[in-house]
């Protein structure tokens, strides 16, 4: 009898440790997935083109990024370069194709835009109002307009980002930022830099969105911004499961 409930109580010990084990398995599992956002969107992103030459390197991740987006979002890729908006692809539900679209920006000043916000308009005009869905615009940019002039009271109140939020608003767009240098005055100047972040902060702010920096010195990598714009989209468009 003592065999049989010593052999019961060793096998109950296996089992435990093998359910303890294969239950630790899978959380180490899950925690070294990536974060990938649960809700479709319809998102353009938007890429400054004199933003300087190591925003090059963050290609990769950019790419993972709109390959990892949920079946059913749409992806708009857009240079904002001197004077116009460059669409290098219409918006698409092929996300493979609209993540081999993207370039290498040109990293000259002669890409650079007065006024990135009159680009960011037009592209807004391209969301369709027949779509369902969240609207979403990733603007990867210095911020800086210095089309009025470049002083305190311009930083983040100048009339082109106003009507960015006005038009960003009326067609119920979230504009989310990330802030890189550009080889013009944010990569040389402190306070420009700082106007910059002050203008992104309140367009994003102001029309639902968010805007990411690492500071007014240097730059690193796109990671950890991405990963933080994943956990915002799906606290922001969590939906009851």
């Amino acid at each position: 009898m003592l065999r049989k409930v010593s052999a019961f109580l060793i096998a109950s010990i296996l089992i435990t440790m093998s359910l303890g084990a294969s239950s630790f398995a899978n959380a180490r599992t899950n925690d070294s997935e990536p974060l990938r956002v649960r809700t479709p969107l319809n998102i353009a992103i938007l890429i400054q083109d004199d933003l300087i030459s190591s925003v090059g390197n963050e290609l990769g991740v950019t790419r993972d990024f709109i390959r990892s987006l949920p079946a059913g979002s749409r992806v708009m890729v857009g240079y904002i370069t001197a004077g116009s908006l460059q669409v290098r692809q219409p918006f698409t539900t092929d996300l493979n194709r609209a993540a081999s679209s993207l370039r290498i920006p040109i990293a000259s000043t002669s890409a650079s835009p007065y006024d990135p916000y009159v680009e960011v308009i037009e592209a807004l005009k391209k969301f369709d109002s027949s779509w369902k869905g969240h609207n979403v615009v990733l603007l990867v940019s210095d911020g800086l307009d210095t089309s009025r002039g470049f002083d305190a009271t311009t930083a983040g109140h100048t009339l082109d980002i106003d009507r960015t939020i006005s038009e960003a608003n009326r067609r119920n767009v979230a504009i989310y930022s990330f802030y890189a240098p550009s080889v013009g005055l944010t990569s040389r100047s402190h306070l420009a830099a700082s106007y910059g972040q002050s203008s992104l902060n309140r367009v994003s702010h102001d029309t639902g969105g968010r805007a990411f920096f690492q500071g007014t010195t240097g730059f690193v990598t796109f990671d950890s911004y991405f990963k933080r714009l994943r956990e915002e989209l799906n606290r922001q468009y969590a939906t009851a499961s």
